[in-house]
C-alpha cells in the first residue's frame, strides 16, 4: 500500500513569521500536535506542541516569539508514492510519529502518522508497525544520570 492511500491531505501550514501563540491555537483547534512550516514557496520546518513548551515556554520566550525561533529545520519527508511498510520502518528508525508527505517534485500533499500507518495495515504488516512504534517510543539516550 502507497503512503497516498493512508495519509492525511488537508494539511495547515504555518509561516515563520506566525507567533507561537498563533501556532498553538491552530494546534488546539485541529486537535493536532504538529504543523509544517513553509515560506509560501517550500516546506522549510516543522513546529510540534513540544517545540513550543520545551523550546520555546522553558527557554524563556513569550507567545509573540516566532515560529521560526524554535521549529525544527531539518525536515524528514517522505514521498506519496512510498511503501507504508518502509515508512514505517523509517520512522522507527528516525523516531518521529509524524511525516510530512512530497511529491515527487518536492511539494507538500499531506502529513502521515504512525496512527494512520497502524490503521490500515494488512496482519503481515502488523508485526512492522509494533516494531516501528516501539522504536519510536524507546527514550533517547540521557546524557547524564538522574540523581538517586
Amino acid at each position: 500500500m502507497k503512503i497516498s492511500e493512508v495519509m492525511t491531505r488537508d494539511v495547515r501550514i504555518a509561516s515563520p513569521d506566525d507567533t507561537l501563540a498563533d501556532a498553538a491555537r491552530v494546534m488546539a483547534a485541529l486537535d493536532c500536535g504538529v504543523l509544517p512550516v513553509s515560506n509560501s514557496e517550500r516546506l522549510i520546518g516543522m513546529i510540534t506542541d513540544r517545540d513550543i513548551a520545551i523550546r520555546g515556554v522553558a527557554e524563556g520566550l513569550g507567545p509573540d516569539a516566532t515560529v521560526a525561533d524554535v521549529m525544527t529545520d531539518d525536515v524528514k519527508y517522505c514521498f506519496e508514492d512510498d511503501d507504508c511498510d518502509d515508512v514505517a520502518r523509517n520512522m522507527g528508525e528516525i523516531q518521529l510519529r509524524r511525516l510530512p508527505v512530497v511529491s515527487r517534485d518536492k511539494r507538500l500533499v499531506g502529513i502521515v502518522s504512525i496512527g494512520d500507518l497502524a490503521v490500515t495495515m494488512e496482519e503481515d504488516e502488523e508485526e512492522s508497525i509494533g516494531e516501528s512504534l516501539a522504536a519510536i517510543s524507546r527514550p533517547a539516550a540521557v546524557s547524564a544520570p538522574f540523581p538517586r
